[in-house]
């Protein structure tokens, strides 16, 4: 009798625990589902189209992307995408998210095309960080993705350039990011600057105020070197590039430690 109860409340036990698994957690083939929640900024600010590393960084991004959605070299999938612009005509600008779903199942050109599909075709005036952030904060807290771990990659010169705001005239200063809106997101969030200069990339690092998000910062420089053919093989498949699997996480990916500034 004794027995019989106790195999009851086992099973009631086991029944109970497999309802409430997180939908993040296992998946049915037994392995871990991704949970990397990613945001791809673009600068279509006419200072970074012109500046000369624009069309070099979508062909680095058509391959970055295709890499983490098929998790080619270690690098992690993410469970959600989205890619967008940064800069606008006017202040507070909102624009277009593109998800995931717009580059699932594409080849490196196919996603190369896309990105020349959906980026807009004219320069924009202002290179507004703010509102991009303020726009993944809403999406993160839209869709319920709060406390997974969050990559912000922006392709940018780095360079605000905020249109005027009442009482404030306009700014080209790092200090005049504001990042409150993403602290609270997630315990591991990081935010990604590519294609910046030496002296833009080290304002990010040291004068952007921030409590929790963690800053890196690559020089364009640098970054143009992906298709070193030393690097990134000409004619090799892709997903047999490890040496470009490895850069990238030496020098995009990178793992940064939390640094307070206020």
């Amino acid at each position: 009798m004794r027995t019989g109860m106790a195999a009851i409340l086992l099973a009631g036990l086991l029944a109970s625990s497999s309802a409430c698994i997180d939908l993040d957690g296992l998946a049915g083939d037994g392995g871990k589902k991704p949970r990397l929640t990613m945001f791809i900024g673009v600068d279509v600010s006419g200072s970074f189209m012109k500046g000369g590393h624009y069309e070099d960084s979508l062909e680095f991004l058509a391959n970055y992307v295709y890499a983490h959605l098929k998790g080619l070299g270690g690098l992690e999938p993410p469970r959600n995408l989205f890619l967008g612009t940064l800069g606008g005509s006017r202040k507070d600008e909102a624009r277009t998210l593109f998800p995931i779903q717009t580059f699932e199942g594409k080849t490196v050109p196919e996603i190369r095309a896309k990105l020349a599909e959906i980026l807009p075709k004219t320069e924009n005036p202002y290179t507004d960080f703010n509102a991009f952030f303020e726009q993944v904060a809403t999406t993160v807290r839209n869709k319920n993705l709060v406390l997974r771990p969050l990559s912000i990659v922006l392709l940018s010169d780095g360079e605000p350039d905020f249109p005027d705001r009442p009482g404030k005239e306009k700014s080209h200063s790092v200090r005049d990011l504001e990042i409150d809106a993403l602290e609270s997101l997630s315990r591991n969030i990081t935010v990604r600057l590519l294609y910046t200069t030496p002296s833009t990339g080290a304002a990010w690092q040291n004068q952007l105020r921030r409590q929790r998000v963690k800053i890196w910062t690559q020089d364009a420089v640098v970054m143009t070197q992906w298709k070193d053919p030393k690097i990134f093989e000409p004619g090799k498949p892709l997903e047999e590039q490890t040496a470009f699997f490895g850069w990238i996480r030496d020098n995009v990916d990178f793992g940064v430690r939390v640094k307070r500034v206020n």
